[in-house]
């Protein structure tokens, strides 16, 4: 597979990586957000783009302000949200979303040497600090980065991200989503990707012939997205591959395009983790971004040749 060489640049403010190939800036990786305390600020990437410079992703959307193209989240962590927005709890009035002074901030340290392979790929290591609402360092992160497959001849590029968390708080750590508080097929956390806005009932498509509505809590290999662009010609494809989790606990897809598009492989859908003191959780996953819109037929053996 040809691949075409990634180059990268950091902002004269030290806040952002800017990911180029072909000519185009594919991945702006904001690691130092100017971010609301209510939104749980944390890096995330945005914009996201297809090899023609084509949108990938929606930046503070009105409806979850905390959305931010693709970004590493944790909606329930031991009472405190590293989410974004209220916090669901089960009986509460109304849909029992709360607004707390829960949020935790994910908190940038510093990049290892960025590295490259034979000039094709580009790779960033971070370290992170996960800082809960007391002020208390619960986490830290070592989180992998690694932009390969360029191949302007077929559209595509691909992302690994990987993240190394470690529970550095003095009591164990309980990692969960709103589904394992009460709430059905709202499994959300880990690494999440909100979709364009003009993606609203783009097609959803998954592995074992799961598709649409019917992937919200499917535990497939992968799960894509599809559909047509505004303001330009053509459409794209997002194939995220949900790879490998070092808990017990299987990755569980809440993935959707009805209300708005989201790709997620959640670690901990509808079962909670329970991190020790000095126990570090493993999370490998692949995004794969795709410069047309590609039904089942093609999808299989991208899914196929990608495989993590």
């Amino acid at each position: 597979m040809p691949d075409t060489p990634f180059t990268l640049r950091h902002d004269d403010n030290g806040t952002e990586a800017v990911v180029s190939v072909a000519g185009t800036d594919v991945a702006h990786y904001v690691y130092r957000p100017d971010t609301p305390v209510e939104e749980s600020p944390k890096p995330y990437l945005y914009p996201l783009r297809t090899l023609s410079g084509a949108p990938l992703g929606v930046y503070r959307p009105w409806d979850h302000r905390w959305h931010k193209g693709l970004q590493m989240t944790w909606s329930h962590l031991s009472g405190d949200n590293f989410w974004g927005g209220p916090t669901f709890e089960d009986g509460a009035p109304g849909h029992g979303y709360v607004w707390r002074e829960n949020h935790g901030t994910q908190l940038h340290r510093a990049f290892d040497q960025n590295t490259t392979t034979e000039d094709t790929e580009l790779t960033l290591r971070e370290h992170l600090d996960w800082v809960a609402s007391n002020d208390d360092r619960w986490l830290t992160e070592v989180r992998t980065l690694r932009f390969h497959s360029a191949d302007p001849a077929r559209g595509i590029w691909a992302l690994d991200f990987g993240s190394d968390l470690t529970n550095v708080h003095d009591g164990a750590l309980h990692m969960g989503s709103p589904t394992t508080h009460g709430r059905p097929n709202a499994g959300y956390t880990g690494l999440f990707w909100r979709g364009p806005r003009a993606w609203t009932d783009g097609d959803v498509i998954g592995a074992d012939d799961h598709e649409g509505e019917d992937l919200m809590g499917a535990r497939v290999p992968w799960a894509a997205i599809a559909s047509d662009h505004d303001e330009i010609d053509g459409g794209a494809t997002v194939l995220a591959l949900a790879g490998t989790s070092s808990a017990d606990v299987p990755l569980t897809w809440f993935a959707r395009s009805k209300q708005f598009a989201a790709l997620n492989p959640s670690p901990a859908f509808d079962t909670e983790i329970k991190l020790a003191p000095g126990e570090t959780l493993r999370l490998r996953h692949r995004f794969v971004f795709i410069d047309r819109r590609t039904a089942r037929r093609e999808l299989e053996p991208l899914a196929a040749e990608f495989t993590l």
